[in-house]
């Protein structure tokens, strides 16, 4: 008899049901009308249990059309009381028919009903064994498992079990499912499911990190674990034999399957709780969860001392270089000096040591051949393992010994040690796969963090002048004044009054940053001719000095006087601070106004919605933590000099910037860091860009950096306290199309600390109470916010290592307010959508109306009558119709967060010339015939516009000569039968009047005709002001 083996190994984030934060839970698998249960592990979310269960096949044919049922329950009472954990139901389809070819799936567990609250996954291994006199032995570890091949023949099992599915064919899908249905149909227990779970036959997979639907296996000291696969695709299995398959019985995916989030298990530290057996209890899990463990070997060479001089001269140029196999590290050498230090650390990743044997070796630097000074040699079995919070290990000082291993003179002074990338020591070391460049470019290559500078908005008024001295007199002044602040330049509106006493009163913003170390410089401008100006008088005042403004309160300080100075001598006035006893006048106010939010992204994907003065700002609701795992399928951005890709990622929330570190020539990077941030406010958005770094071999300049994508993620579309790993597609729209750049792989977990804050939060305004108090006016907005970026970019670019300006300014859309006719749509199709809702129940209305379903229609009679009889049942009503939908949408809501979508944005299939004309400058530099094509375009599109706006005003104007007399008669009937209802109304009861009107709208189509109603008729009759135009 047949034998079919379910090994559960173990459950991952299960659902706490026992009220403290936990579950005992243990597995039950039913099959054939079997039934079988695991051990109960106690309080216990992520349980191992590592059993087989054993189940005897009656007859191998039907075994296509078995299910096997795995639930998972927490035990309550010893058994006796359970609570549903979740479920997984596997076809027999596809089960493997030796052990051999069976892998170890993890699969998501699934709902029993629509109100039960699931979530986890559980791994298990699945197959069929032929007549053996005892089932296989079961396995006690993972690390030290010896597969047995199965000699039987198969002649009597059905060909389905011997190739996995390797195309999608839904002719062959339906004629099995359908031969699975009759056959499930003469079993009255077996349930129709909606999910099957196909097990992948052939070998395990080779461990890839690249592998898009792969698992992340972990290693220890000690033991190994098994590869897990999880598979969420639709109706298709793997490329290769061991792929598992997951087909879900529903439609076509919402857009291209490639521009789609793809769901990851890695094997995080706070997903595996780093329980007893799988990692030691390794102590940074509570501080460095959120990444893949990377270990390094570091070496860190301080200094030197007492060494012996090589040259003829008797001086000695020394450096040391670091040797670990194939990879090398050299520090600086220092001229002329016996006794260095060199303070420099090195850095070896583990999955690429190549030796066991560290070589430390001290040598001259000369002009033909470097001179062997001494070396340190190390074993790497007896470096030490340092895990922070451990303090940094001491150097010591080792003897220098030559190359048969006698001492010689000198020491040299080292540290080694095996650390992760959660040592303080990683951020700052030279890593070996940068082994080719420079000391000068290795900066570009480390990870950093940076903050922007604080902003402030600077408010000048502009009221008047008294006493300016023209250079023509007896000429009337036509003059303005000029305000320039480092790059921002405004002018204010010329002076009616053209006289040497003019008038402004006009208002001026700008944008400054601290240490305030710039200068205020105005100017009054006498404007003689065209491209001809006279300077009047100049003034210099410190930004350091203005008086600033905090509260709303507070008044605007009070306006001055300043003294111009002439042009002539300003410069001299400035330096000698000589006193006239005349000068012309400027009445000003100056102030720096701390209580706005100065605004540098677009407010629909803010980062940071604080005010300037930190005395405003509110105190933080929760945590950001990120996770920068790794890229996959990048594209080779430096194919032209024979190389690939040299990708860094770039994250922006708040003020705060981090950039990770740059990993060469290679198309899957594994960056495994993890930053935090803190969150002031849910409704903002963390943006994370994806560069290629065109600085590391001494490139000029002007060379850029290369975009490869990026993604938002708005945080109040995250669950608190859930761990959310996807890969998200780095789109790039180009002239030429949109393109897919690569993958991305992130981890974000959103913790909240003050729940009450965090909900108050939903119903304060989303700016700081100036912006309305005193808003800024309009046409200032969006000038302020490129001033703003502008600022961001050039501070960051002056930092060190740069931050760059194409980077910065890709990550805050510096372009996002330029006209795009691609974006336009996306924009248009976005309100249709919205208006779908709406058309949708005007015909459901229409329906109801017309009586297409006459039950619907006399259950809404019904409604509307008792709604009209007891009016206070209304507003009720529509909130509990409101609330049931909201929690009949509960089932629908999204699981994962939203990223870039190219069908919203229109980019999939975008016209090349709407593609063109968004990228091209501004003013444009196209030839004149393209920008008169383009014109016209813009010109019938405006056109159509035109007559939707013509045609609302005159439906408004229509109602407005109702009242207006203009059309006498119409006015005269409208007043007339107004009287006529008032009185109506008066004398019946509402009730009455409403049910009479809801019969009437509802009536039956026999009473109806096609013509338009006589109210219809009336209103369009009414004129309009459309015919006085030209």
């Amino acid at each position: 008899m047949s034998k079919l083996i379910v090994e559960v190994h173990d459950a991952s984030d299960l659902m706490p049901k026992d009220g403290d934060g936990f579950a005992s839970p243990f597995v039950e698998v039913d099959f054939d009308e079997q039934k079988q249960r695991t051990q109960t592990k106690p309080k216990d979310l992520n349980p191992y249990w590592n059993e087989q269960l054993v189940f005897s096949i009656t007859n191998p044919r039907h075994l296509p059309s078995k299910t096997i049922d795995v639930s998972v329950y927490n035990d309550r009472k010893g058994g006796h009381h359970k609570n549903f954990l979740g479920r997984v139901r596997i076809s027999g389809f596809a089960v493997p028919l030796s052990e051999s070819e069976a892998t170890v799936q993890r699969y998501p567990l699934d709902k029993r009903g629509l109100f039960s609250n699931v979530k986890g996954d559980i791994a298990l291994r699945i197959y069929a064994v032929q007549d053996h006199s005892s089932p296989p032995q079961p396995r006690q570890e993972y690390g030290n498992v010896e597969t047995s091949t199965n000699n039987s023949t198969s002649a009597d099992i059905p060909q389905v079990f011997s190739t996995p599915l390797q195309e999608i064919n839904t002719n062959r899908i339906d004629e099995e499912f359908e031969h699975m249905g009759e056959k499930v149909m003469k079993k009255k227990k077996e349930k129709e499911s909606r999910t099957f779970h196909s097990i992948g036959t052939g070998g395990p997979p080779s461990f890839s990190h690249s592998h898009p639907n792969s698992g992340f296996g972990f290693e220890t000291h000690n033991q190994k674990a098994p590869q897990v696969e999880t598979r969420t695709d639709f109706a298709r299995a793997g490329p290769g034999p061991g792929a598992a398959t997951v087909m879900h019985m529903q439609g076509p995916p919402r857009q291209n399957p490639e521009f789609a989030l793809v769901e990851t298990s890695p094997p995080l530290a706070a997903r595996l709780r780093y329980r007893a057996g799988g990692f030691s209890g390794d102590k940074t899990s509570s501080t460095y969860d959120l990444v893949e463990q990377m270990h390094y070997l570091y070496v860190s060479v301080v200094k030197a001392r007492d060494l012996p001089t090589m040259d003829v001269t008797g001086s000695l140029d020394p450096y040391v270089e670091v040797k670990l196999g194939n990879y090398k590290g050299v520090t600086k050498h220092l001229d002329k000096n016996q006794n260095p230090v060199w303070n420099q650390i090195f850095a070896f990743s583990k999955e690429r040591l190549q030796s066991n044997l560290l070589e430390v070796t001290v040598k001259d630097k000369d002009f033909v051949k470097d001179d062997f000074v001494g070396r340190v040699q190390f074993d790497l079995t007896e470096v030490p393992v340092r895990v922070p919070p451990d303090s940094p290990l001491a150097p010591q000082w080792y003897r220098l010994e030559d190359k048969e291993k006698f001492k010689v003179r000198g020491e040299v002074m080292l540290a080694v040690w095996m650390g992760t990338q959660a040592d303080e020591s990683f951020a700052e070391a030279w890593h070996s796969d940068a082994h080719d460049i420079g000391h000068v470019n290795l900066a570009s290559t480390r990870s950093k963090v940076y903050f922007s500078p604080k902003l402030y908005y600077l408010r000048v008024q502009v009221f008047e002048a008294q006493d300016l001295v023209p250079s023509e007199r007896g000429r009337p002044l036509d003059t303005y004044v000029k305000v320039q602040l480092g790059n921002q330049i405004r002018l204010s509106r010329p002076s009616q009054v053209r006289t040497i006493n003019p008038i402004w009163n006009d208002e001026l913003m700008f944008v400054a940053s601290e240490p305030f170390d710039e200068v205020l410089v105005i100017s009054v401008v006498d404007k003689i001719g065209p491209g001809k100006d006279d300077l009047l008088g100049m003034l210099f005042v410190p930004v350091r000095g203005i008086p600033s403004r905090i509260e709303t309160h507070h008044k605007l300080p009070d306006p001055r006087w300043f003294n111009l100075q002439k042009p002539s001598v300003a410069a001299e006035e400035e330096t000698q601070k000589k006193k006239e006893k005349f000068s012309s006048k400027i009445h000003l106010l100056l102030c720096l106004d701390a209580g706005y939010h100065v605004l540098d992204e677009s407010t629909h994907f803010s980062s940071d919605l604080q005010p300037s003065s930190k005395h405003l700002r509110k105190p933080s609701i929760g945590i950001l933590e990120l996770g920068i795992l790794s890229a996959k399928n990048l594209l080779p951005m430096k194919g032209r000099e024979g190389k690939t890709t040299d990708s860094y990622c770039v994250a922006k929330y708040g003020n705060k910037w981090i950039r990770s570190r740059t990993l060469l020539d290679t198309l899957n990077p594994r960056w495994n860091e993890q930053y935090t941030w803190e969150v002031y406010d849910p409704c903002t958005v963390i943006t994370i860009g994806v560069f290629d770094n065109h600085h590391i071999h001494g490139n000029r300049e002007d060379a850029r950096d290369q975009r490869i994508g990026k993604v938002r993620i708005r945080l109040s579309t995250l669950e608190t306290d859930r761990i959310y790993t996807h890969y998200y597609p780095l789109l790039v729209l180009t002239p030429s199309g949109l393109k897919k750049h690569g993958e991305l792989q992130l981890a974000l977990r959103f913790t909240c600390i003050a729940w009450v804050n965090m909900l108050a939060q939903y119903g304060r305004p989303l700016l700081p109470k100036m912006h309305y108090v005193s808003p800024i006016p309009v046409r200032y907005i969006d000038w302020l916010r490129h001033q703003a970026m502008q600022i961001v970019a050039a501070r960051l670019s002056r930092a060190e290592p740069p931050l760059r300006r194409e980077a910065v300014e890709y990550m805050l859309d510096v372009d996002y307010h330029m006209f795009s006719l691609r974006r336009s749509k996306a924009n248009f199709h976005r309100i249709m959508s919205l208006l779908s809702g709406f058309t949708m129940v005007c015909r459901w209305l229409n329906d109801i109306c017309t009586w297409r379903n006459p039950v619907t229609t006399c259950l809404v009679h019904v409604l509307f009558v008792i709604l009209v009889c007891y009016p206070e049942l209304i507003l009720p009503t529509i909130f509990l119709y409101l609330f049931v939908i909201g929690l009949w949408n509960y089932r629908l809501r999204p699981r994962h967060p939203p990223h870039m979508d190219a069908r919203i944005s229109q980019a999939e299939f975008a016209h090349p010339d709407e593609l063109d004309e968004e990228f091209d400058s501004f003013p444009t530099s196209r030839p004149a015939d393209i920008v008169r094509m383009r014109y016209d375009r813009l010109r019938s599109v405006a056109g159509r516009v035109q007559t939707v706006v013509g045609d609302l005003a005159t439906q408004g104007e229509r109602a407005q000569a109702l009242l207006s007399w203009r059309d006498s008669r119409a006015t005269a009937i409208f007043i007339i039968f107004s009287l006529i209802w008032a009185v109506f109304i008066y004398i019946t009861p509402f009730q009455i009047i409403a049910v009479l009107l809801g019969l009437y709208l509802l009536r039956h189509p026999r009473f109806r005709h096609k013509l338009p109603s006589a109210p219809v008729n009336f209103f369009k009759r009414l004129p309009s002001k459309s015919d006085m135009l030209l």
